[in-house]
């Protein structure tokens, strides 16, 4: 598995507004088509462009991981209706306030950190519709878990100050190895700036060689 720069929109948010699990990466509407392919060939997944409440914040708004795809409450019945027949997944929309469900919520195939935020209601339809374990935690003193956390099915990245124990929970619940981490030159909002699935890493331009190390040992173990 690599770990790839990359730029999306002259920047280095890519996780702000792509999401991808193993076989499907989800782009905006009107990107452009040599990024799509390059992006598609890297991550060796088939290409879905879509909207989200009509934005481009694919990454911020939505979850998705190789069992199902959440949306927030703010998307479209077409947008919905889309992704049913589009992918082989289970789709879910999630009734909460937090409409931004990729910021508040950390899952791979196995379990889910999720923003002490959300409501026990909340917990269930995410357990239901990604088929995981969920438990609710701060992470580094922030309730948006999935902001400061990214993970796949073989590792994961966290804010650099998150607790030691926390740090132990969350890797029993995920099933894989977590490390503290930055991205983009010191930017500890890690989903901010990866693209994770089991084939490939993708980062942020920005992202400096010692980072690049911390996601050796995260992602490459």
């Amino acid at each position: 598995m690599d770990i790839i720069k990359f730029d999306i929109y002259r920047g280095p948010n890519i996780g702000v507004y792509v999401n991808v699990n193993d076989k499907y990466i989800l782009l905006p509407m009107g990107f452009a088509k040599t990024k799509a392919e390059k992006l598609s060939q890297m991550l060796e997944v088939e290409t879905i462009f879509t909207s989200v409440a009509n934005t481009r914040l694919l990454g911020s708004l939505l979850v998705m991981n190789n069992k199902g795809i959440l949306l927030p409450k703010t998307a479209y019945e077409n947008e919905f209706d889309f992704l049913k027949n589009e992918t082989d997944l289970e789709i879910g929309v999630l009734d909460s306030k937090f409409t931004a469900l990729g910021n508040v919520i950390c899952a791979n195939d196995k379990g889910a950190v999720v923003s002490p935020w959300l409501s026990k209601d909340d917990c269930n339809t995410i357990s239901d519709v990604l088929g995981v374990e969920v438990i609710q935690r701060k992470i580094a003193g922030f309730n948006q878990t999935g902001v400061v956390m990214t993970a796949n099915n073989s590792g994961a990245a966290i804010h650099p100050e998150a607790d030691e124990e926390d740090i132990k929970v969350f890797a029993n619940l995920l099933g894989v190895k977590v490390e503290p981490s930055s991205i983009n030159n010191g930017i500890p909002y890690v989903s901010s700036g990866i693209l994770a699935n089991n084939n490939c890493i993708v980062v942020g331009s920005l992202t400096t060689g010692p980072e690049i190390m911390m996601l050796t040992r995260a992602f490459l173990n």
